[in-house]
């Protein structure tokens, strides 16, 4: 205990250089006797180990949820949350009444977690270290394809029927979807295999690894739970789920990966590499050292300008932006809170906005209940308010209100556990003076949010990556669409967005070519401009090892003067070849993509290097010739304009042109994205015929009025269907202008059902809805317009 206490105060002394306040201290002084007394100083260390680890191999992290709420996990540079600017609320992590351990959460960055799992398991040993498991139970899909294929319906039938379903939906006994799927709907066989598929739903189908949580013991683990080696190489999985673990009073931390942080940490690399500056910047720059409270990044969010960006890039919270209208950081932690289902259900979103823009008075029952409350304008938005109020409203020990948080979760679970709370808790506020209304007010507000409260600690360690992130955005979106492309996959937005957004915002983007783009993507400097330059992983199908290995020659050697000069000195495939090819990557050997792929033709995997390197010159600053096997020849080939022959030999030049539209859809399908146009941009045409406006319209208030009637077309973004949004889908489809938002009703959306859910460009006609600045569609039509379906990527569904 003496050692966390001398790491504690060691670490208060780093993070306030202008001395510890007082009520900091005392803070510490509190958190440090609990911890003491509940003897979890051992894991508390353990924890602090493994964020130290990560700090000295350049891993960013960050511990999140309840952990936030300790100025201990502050100290110890576990969470970033500063106690001194938001309140916190430790009997919220850990409390003595309380029935179950800490646990604390902390995000890796995402591509390195593994290193920090290794870590573990090498300090601590695999007969002491474990990841714990998870019930996989049966869903829609997979009850589907498992009853279907021991009753025995053909694959191409399970396929459909798995394929049509979504998350929400139990099975497809919908007669007119088996129909449109060709299926009978009055087959008795099909009919049993979908009521069996039914009845399997929720049961137990394996056990899974769960996302992060690690249990450490002192002992072998063997003498307490069952354990196996995972699938995946130098891992070890308790046979528990982490439910169990936590109802035996295990220790259990979660070392979690999070893709923002990836992102983070490779732009500020990006920053330093190249010197870039900004506004009040220091170089080199650190995730700590970001200005704070940057007026013009805040100018930014406000205009919904997010794509990219931690938590606030999802279509509701681009929505809530310009209303909410965040100016500092605490307005950011209300933002990442509030566009959540508590909130939206409890009915306090409109009481919080109406109040923050002065149309509706704010109001508190007593001084108490004002210190609660007052951050969120009276309106509880958080656990800890729900907490707070009940300790001084009615009365409640910290212990008790953390039981009443705990009951609030298993609401929806169970739907009496937060009922035998209510005679405490109106009970408590009418002996305290609060009138019966109140009372029952503020019990059925609790109740309303029950089990969807966003914690307020939570909140305000992602509101620290939000910041981040938006500032990176503003004032080095080149770096910041670099980091983010090498970060996928990640977010909410595909390659193509991320680019599109980059390009809106200045950035030139450079297309992929062998003698400009590594694996990841690059800036490239000159005059003070950056440029973006794609890298080879956004090209279908290539490998890192192929691209770094073309990369490495070039860089030694001197760029490639012709596909064949590539070949010659790059044992690559022809696969891989054919996929640069299809990128149009040979660009700077003047070999565009058709005439490379027509090269490829006479080209293949068994011709002997040996005999090619007789026919053809030497590679351009070598005076060697270097064989597979490493031995090396001094002859020198006298043809040295030979490779230049071999290509034009195919008579490539008499080629046809290929068309604008084919070119961009070649792009699609090679990389998943293209430099050239939007793939609306050819249909635009025949979409006008049809008096399908062009999205960018819908900005026009005297164009699109509120109420009028419109058409719009574009590609499918993202699919969302909230839990609590009553059944209605978000569809977000973008054209060459611009995005359109469209809203879809449960009973639109299952009219149109075929074009809402896998069509990869729709046509959608509805009303106009506007709320300041966020322009809805209302849908009342959904069409297919895949014309030009062969060029689209997936969109991201999040039902």
């Amino acid at each position: 205990m003496m050692h966390l206490r001398q790491l504690t105060f060691a670490g208060a002394l780093l993070r306030y250089s202008n001395g510890v306040p007082d009520n900091v201290i005392a803070q510490l002084e509190h958190e440090l006797r609990l911890i003491d007394e509940l003897k979890y100083a051992t894991y508390f260390l353990t924890v602090h180990d493994l964020v130290a680890f990560a700090n000295a191999q350049g891993i960013l992290c960050q511990g999140r949820g309840a952990a936030a709420n300790s100025a201990v996990c502050f100290c110890l540079g576990v969470t970033a949350v500063d106690p001194a600017r938001v309140s916190m609320l430790f009997e919220r992590f850990i409390s003595k009444e309380r029935d179950e351990p800490p646990d604390i959460d902390i995000d890796f960055e995402h591509e390195r977690r593994e290193e920090v799992i290794q870590y573990i398991y090498q300090k601590y040993g695999r007969n002491r270290a474990a990841l714990t498991a998870e019930v996989i139970s049966y869903r829609g899909r997979s009850a589907i394809r498992e009853v279907g294929k021991v009753m025995g319906l053909s694959r191409d039938c399970v396929d459909r029927l798995a394929k049509d379903l979504t998350w929400w939906e139990d099975s497809p006994d919908n007669p007119r979807r088996m129909r449109e799927l060709g299926l009978n709907p009055a087959d008795s066989h099909l009919r049993g295999v979908v009521a069996l598929a039914k009845e399997l739903m929720g049961f137990p189908r394996h056990l899974g690894q769960h996302v992060g949580g690690f249990v450490i013991t002192r002992g072998p683990l063997c003498e307490s739970v069952p354990i196996e080696n995972a699938a995946m190489a130098d891992r070890t999985i308790i046979e528990w789920d982490k439910d169990d673990i936590e109802a035996l009073g295990m220790l259990k931390v979660d070392c979690l990966g999070l893709g923002m942080l990836t992102c983070i940490r490779k732009a500020i690399a990006i920053i330093n590499q190249h010197a870039l500056k900004a506004p009040q910047q220091p170089l080199p720059l650190e995730l700590a050292t970001i200005p704070a409270e940057d007026p013009a990044t805040y100018d930014m969010i406000c205009e919904a300008d997010t794509v990219g960006v931690f938590q606030i890039e999802s279509r509701a919270q681009m929505s809530m932006l310009p209303r909410l209208k965040p100016r500092c950081y605490y307005d950011l932690v209300i933002e990442v809170a509030i566009v959540r289902p508590g909130p939206i259900q409890g009915k306090m979103v409109h009481p919080y906005l109406k109040r923050r823009d002065c149309i509706e008075p704010t109001v508190y029952a007593s001084p108490e209940i004002e210190r609660v409350l007052s951050r969120t304008l009276g309106v509880p938005l958080f656990q800890e308010q729900a907490m707070s109020l009940a300790v001084v409203a009615a009365g409640f020990t910290p212990g008790e209100a953390d039981q009443l948080r705990r009951a609030m979760a298993a609401w929806k679970r169970s739907g009496t556990a937060i009922l035998k709370f209510e005679k405490k808790l109106i009970e408590g506020m009418l002996a305290r003076g609060h009138p019966m209304e109140f009372a029952r007010g503020v019990f059925q507000q609790i109740s309303g949010f029950s089990g969807y409260g966003f914690p307020e600690s939570h909140a305000a360690s992602f509101a620290l990556l939000v910041y981040a992130s938006c500032w990176l955005k503003k004032h080095h979106p080149a770096a910041f669409a670099c980091a983010l492309l090498n970060s996928q996959p990640m977010g909410f937005y595909q390659p193509s967005q991320i680019v599109q957004d980059a390009a809106k915002h200045g950035v030139v983007v450079q297309p992929v070519d062998v003698n400009h783009s590594d694996w990841d993507c690059t800036l490239e400097t000159a005059a003070d401009v950056s440029a973006l330059r794609l890298g080879m992983r956004i090209v279908q199908g290539m490998r890192s090892d192929i691209a770094e290995q073309i990369a490495r020659e070039r860089t030694s050697q001197g760029p490639y003067r012709s596909l064949d000069n590539l070949r010659r000195r790059v044992s690559v495939p022809i696969s891989a070849l054919r996929q640069l090819a299809q990128a149009d990557a040979f660009g700077s050997v003047q070999l565009p993509r058709q005439q490379a792929l027509w090269a490829m033709r006479r080209m293949s995997d068994i011709e002997a290097p040996l005999f090619e390197q007789s026919e053809v010159s030497m590679p351009r600053n070598e005076d060697q010739m270097q064989f597979p096997n490493g031995s090396k020849s001094h002859i020198v080939d006298a043809r040295a304009n030979a490779d230049d022959f071999r290509v034009s030999a195919d008579n490539t030049d008499e080629l046809p042109p290929i068309p604008a539209s084919s070119q961009v859809t070649a792009d699609y399908i090679a990389t998943g994205l293209s430099l050239k146009a939007h793939p609306l941009r050819f249909m635009r045409e025949s979409l006008a015929a049809r008096r399908v406006i062009e999205n960018a319209l819908l900005l026009d208030a005297t164009r699109t009025p509120t109420g009028s009637r419109a058409t719009v077309a574009g590609m499918v973004l993202v699919r969302q269907r909230p839990g609590t949004a009553s059944g209605i889908v978000f569809i977000t489809i973008e054209d060459e202008t611009g995005i359109a938002n469209l809203i879809v009703r449960p009973e639109i959306y299952e009219r149109y059902r075929r074009a809402a859910r896998h069509a990869g460009i729709i046509l959608c006609t509805g009303t106009v809805e506007r709320a300041g600045k966020v322009v809805h569609i209302k849908a009342q039509s959904i069409r297919s317009a895949n014309t030009i379906k062969e060029c689209l990527i997936p969109s991201r569904d999040f039902h």
